[in-house]
């Protein structure tokens, strides 16, 4: 693409930004490259793999809780945990208060203003690393999401399959990048991805490079990005234990820090296989390893969740202890009616809202 194309394209884009951008939320209070590097940072934490309407509430909340890395880096971890809770991936929160601690211990603060840097820190990966250079520092950066390769992908009709024509589409951005605007072209094309040139029914009309788009020109829009054949999820089972000691509190474990909810509370599981277990073998293997020992029934009701990678059934099997237990490490014990002050994810929320 010659130098000229790719300024006629960009000029076109932001034309279009400054009138039709996205005002309205919260992490855009200041224009690219007034803003505070920590605020852009949790704002695409959050947005990895989550749409905006879910993030806005949650990025609000931390603000106001931990309004600085500082404060966020001082923060309980079972209390980020909790107020993450719901948002999914919960890989990130855990990161994030480790990225937050290394910021304010190690780097007085300050977030490094270059990728290279910003790639050393826990939990920041490419995209988020160009995309915190670009919009809070206005610099030489290109960050590369979703949005992005949908954009491209239709605007030079790249024919390569994802995830191969992310380094195409990186290679394309980086041409069209403006010095001085990184920040302003990053979220342009975020902003035609989300608003316009969406998965399906895209307003190509609307479109700032309806007359350029190679897809749109072609009627094949939708025919972009190219995908690779989807696998089939696999289903896995097993059965979660709602139970209760005699004052009615209902036993809560919190998960080992590494693996699937890593670090988060919820209600003892056996282990999720593609091959389904009995109740019997559940509560057999639920004594053997001292979860309980008293009376059981199973509900009625299967709870079903989609993980990235494979859907889960869980059956729910309700006891009633037969004594008081002491309570033991990462165990806790919580009134049905005092669940929500938990950090439970969406699974787990699904169990409780079976027996109550």
């Amino acid at each position: 693409m010659s130098q000229s194309s790719a300024q006629s394209l960009t000029q076109k884009l932001l034309v279009w930004f400054d009138q039709a951008g996205r005002t309205d939320l919260p992490w855009r209070g200041a224009p690219c490259g007034e803003r505070d590097p920590y605020a852009v940072w949790l704002a695409e934490i959050m947005l990895q793999q989550t749409t905006c309407a879910a993030v806005i509430p949650y990025f609000e909340t931390f603000m106001q809780k931990w309004p600085t890395v500082k404060a966020l880096a001082a923060a309980d971890t079972q209390d980020v945990m909790h107020t993450w809770a719901g948002l999914g991936y919960y890989a990130r929160a855990r990161n994030m208060v480790k990225c937050a601690q290394v910021v304010a211990e190690q780097r007085q603060g300050q977030f490094p203003s270059n990728e290279e840097d910003l790639l050393g820190l826990p939990g920041i990966g490419p995209y988020t690393a160009a995309a915190i250079v670009a919009i809070a520092h206005q610099g030489p950066a290109a960050p590369v999401d979703g949005n992005v390769i949908r954009v491209l992908t239709r605007l030079f009709a790249i024919a390569d399959e994802m995830p191969l024509n992310k380094a195409v589409v990186g290679v394309r951005a980086a041409e069209m990048s403006p010095p001085g605007r990184s920040g302003d072209f990053a979220e342009a094309l975020m902003d035609l991805g989300a608003t316009v040139c969406r998965p399906k029914n895209p307003n190509c009309a609307a479109c700032p490079w309806g007359a350029d788009c190679r897809a749109s020109g072609d009627g094949a829009a939708t025919a972009y990005p190219k995908k690779a054949a989807k696998k089939e999820k696999p289903t896995r089972q097993g059965w979660a234990f709602w139970v209760q000691r005699p004052d009615g509190q209902v036993l809560l474990e919190r998960r080992p820090d590494k693996g699937l909810l890593g670090g988060m509370t919820g209600f003892p599981t056996t282990h999720w296989a593609t091959q389904p277990m009995t109740a019997d073998e559940a509560v057999d293997e639920a004594m053997q390893s001292g979860v309980f020992t008293g009376t059981w029934r199973t509900m009625e009701t299967t709870v079903r969740h989609t993980f990235t990678h494979f859907h889960l059934e869980l059956g729910v099997i309700a006891v009633r202890l037969d004594a008081m237990p002491e309570r033991s490490f990462d165990t806790l014990w919580c009134a049905p009616h005092l669940l929500h002050t938990q950090a439970l994810p969406s699974v787990m929320k699904k169990v409780s809202s079976v027996m109550i």
